[in-house]
C-alpha cells in the first residue's frame, strides 16, 4: 500500500471540504443528515488509510479524484451483497438522478407496487437460484404495470416477446396470456435468466441479453476481443441495452436506499391479503365481482391474466382466480355465484354442418412497389398478414418489387333487401388452425374471425368455441 502523504491528506481535506460545501444542492450531504454517521466514518477511514475500495482493486486517490462528493452510491452499491456486479460510473449516476428527480413519483408507487409483487418475483427467483436483486428487472421493463404493452408488443411485467414466451411455456389464447400473469411470468423470466447465465458465465451480460437477446450479446463479445465484461462490450450493443445495464444497477440502488432520499415519499402500507383459488368452468368475472362487492375492474386488476370478463376453466384445466380475502360474509354468495351455471347461448354445429357455406368475397390484385412489405399491404387492405400468404401461397415473409398479391375482401350485399348473415359456432377440434378453418367456410377471411370473435392472435386452443358468419 502507498502511505498517505501531506498533498494526499490535503487533498482529502479539500475533498471533504466540498462535500460538507455542497450540501444544499448535493442529496447525500453530512449537513442534511442524508449520509449516516455510519457511512461517512467508513469512507473517511477508507480516505485516511488510503485502501482500495471493496470489491473494485483501484487506488483510492484516483476514486476521490474521479467520484467526488459521488463517492457514496459507490460505497453504498458495493455494500449490496449480491453476486451481481453492482458497478458504479457516470452511465449509472444519470439513471439515479433520474429516478430521484423526474421519476421520484413513479418509483414511490412502484415501491408500493413492489409490497404485492416482489415477494411472488423472489419466489421465483429462489426456485431457479437467481439473484434477489433481479427482482426490481420489472421496474425498469414495465414500471410494474402487468398490462403493459411496448411498441414492438412486448408484453406484461417483464415483457416477454411472443416467439420468447412460447419457448418458456406461457399460454397465450384469446382466453389468457400468462405473459401478464405475474406468477407464470415471474417463472418464465427467472428460467431465461438462469439459461442466459449458463450460456455467458456472467449476470450482467445475462441482463443484458434479456433485453436484446443471447445472440447480440454473443456478438458484441467476438466484437470486443473475448471480453466477458458488460463495460467492455457496451459500445458493441444496441444503444437501447446500452443504457438498459446502467439503469437496471440505479433502479437496485433506488430500491435499497430510498429511506435515505426524502425526495421519495412512499406510503409503507400493508399489502392487499389475497386467496387463490381454482376454477373448473366458464364464469363472467361480472358475477364474481358482483358476489364479492367490488367492480370488475379491480377484480381484473388482481386477474390481469385473462384477456376478456372471462375465466375458461374446465374440469380437466381448472384456472386460477385471485381473490382478496373472503370475510365470513361472503362465502356464501361467492360459492353460490361460482358454482352457478352459465349459458352461452349459442348454438355449437359440428363442420359437416357447415361445410359448402361460403361468405361473399371480391378480389383485387396488388403489385408490390419498392419498400412495402406484407404488414404494410395487409394494413393499406385491413386484412391479416396470414390472409395474404394463404391466398398467395407464400411460405415466408420476403416479397419482391413486381410481385402480383391476391388480395381477397368481403364484399358488399349487391341488393339492399339481401338478407343479413346468420352465426354459427364452430368447436375447435386439434388440428385446427384459422387457416383451415377460414378455407372450410368457403374462404371467410381469418381477419374477419379474428375480428368477429375479438381474438389477439392466431393462437387457438382445442374447445374453444368461435363465431362464424354465414350468409
Amino acid at each position: 500500500m502507498i502511505k498517505t502523504s501531506k498533498f494526499f491528506a490535503l487533498l482529502c481535506s479539500i475533498v471533504f471540504a466540498q462535500l460538507i460545501c455542497t450540501a444544499a444542492t448535493h442529496r447525500d450531504s453530512v449537513q442534511t443528515g442524508r449520509l449516516t454517521l455510519k457511512e461517512f466514518r467508513a469512507i473517511k477511514k477508507l480516505v485516511n488509510a488510503d485502501t482500495s475500495l471493496v470489491p473494485a482493486q483501484v487506488n483510492l486517490q484516483l476514486e476521490v479524484l474521479k467520484y467526488k462528493p459521488n463517492l457514496i452510491y459507490k460505497y453504498r452499491l458495493d455494500s449490496i451483497q449480491t453476486p451481481i456486479s453492482l458497478d458504479y460510473n457516470p452511465y449509472v449516476q444519470t439513471y439515479i438522478d433520474i429516478f430521484l428527480d423526474k421519476r421520484k413519483e413513479e418509483m414511490a408507487q412502484m415501491l408500493s407496487l413492489g409490497k404485492y409483487y416482489f415477494p411472488v418475483f423472489e419466489k421465483a427467483l429462489n426456485a431457479y437460484d437467481i439473484p434477489t436483486e433481479f427482482k426490481y428487472l420489472p421496474v425498469i421493463e414495465s414500471s410494474m404495470n402487468p398490462l403493459a404493452v411496448s411498441r414492438v408488443g412486448a408484453t406484461g411485467l417483464w415483457q416477454f416477446m411472443y416467439t420468447t414466451a412460447r419457448m418458456y411455456d406461457l399460454e397465450i389464447n384469446s382466453y389468457v396470456d400468462e405473459r401478464r400473469d405475474p406468477m407464470a411470468a415471474s417463472y418464465a423470466a427467472a428460467r431465461y435468466l438462469r439459461d442466459a447465465f449458463n450460456e455467458l458465465g456472467d449476470w450482467l451480460l445475462a441482463l443484458a441479453s434479456y433485453n436484446c437477446g443471447r445472440g447480440n450479446v454473443a456478438r458484441a463479445i467476438a466484437r470486443a476481443g473475448g471480453s466477458r465484461n458488460f463495460w467492455d462490450i457496451q459500445p458493441y450493443l444496441p444503444n437501447e441495452t446500452k443504457n438498459y445495464v446502467p439503469a437496471f444497477i440505479a433502479a437496485v440502488y433506488v430500491m435499497n436506499y430510498y429511506p435515505r432520499h426524502p425526495e421519495i415519499v412512499f406510503k409503507d402500507e400493508a399489502p392487499l391479503r389475497t386467496d387463490s383459488i381454482s376454477v373448473n368452468k366458464y364464469i363472467s368475472f361480472d358475477k364474481i365481482a358482483g358476489a364479492l362487492n367490488m367492480s370488475v375492474g379491480d377484480l381484473k386488476s388482481l386477474n390481469p391474466v385473462y384477456k376478456k370478463n372471462i375465466i375458461n376453466g374446465t374440469a380437466s384445466e381448472p384456472k386460477s382466480l385471485v381473490i382478496p380475502k373472503l370475510k365470513h360474509s361472503d362465502y356464501a354468495s361467492f360459492f353460490d355465484a361460482v358454482n352457478d351455471d352459465e349459458e352461452s347461448g349459442l348454438k355449437i354445429l359440428p363442420a359437416s354442418e357447415t361445410a359448402g357455406q361460403h361468405t361473399y368475397t371480391t378480389s383485387n390484385v396488388h403489385v408490390v412497389k419498392k419498400g412495402e412489405t406484407l404488414n404494410a399491404i395487409a394494413e393499406k387492405y385491413r386484412v391479416e398478414v396470414q390472409d395474404i400468404k394463404v391466398w398467395n401461397n407464400l411460405k415466408g415473409y420476403t416479397i419482391g418489387i413486381g410481385q402480383k398479391l391476391l388480395i381477397k375482401k368481403e364484399a358488399e350485399p349487391l341488393k339492399k333487401d339481401a338478407p343479413s348473415p346468420s352465426y354459427v359456432t364452430y368447436k375447435v377440434k386439434a388440428g385446427d388452425n384459422l387457416s383451415k378453418i377460414s378455407e372450410r367456410f368457403g374462404n371467410i377471411t381469418i381477419a374477419a374471425i379474428k375480428s368477429l370473435n375479438q381474438l389477439e392472435s392466431n393462437v387457438l386452443t382445442v374447445g374453444m368455441l368461435l363465431k362464424i358468419a354465414v350468409p
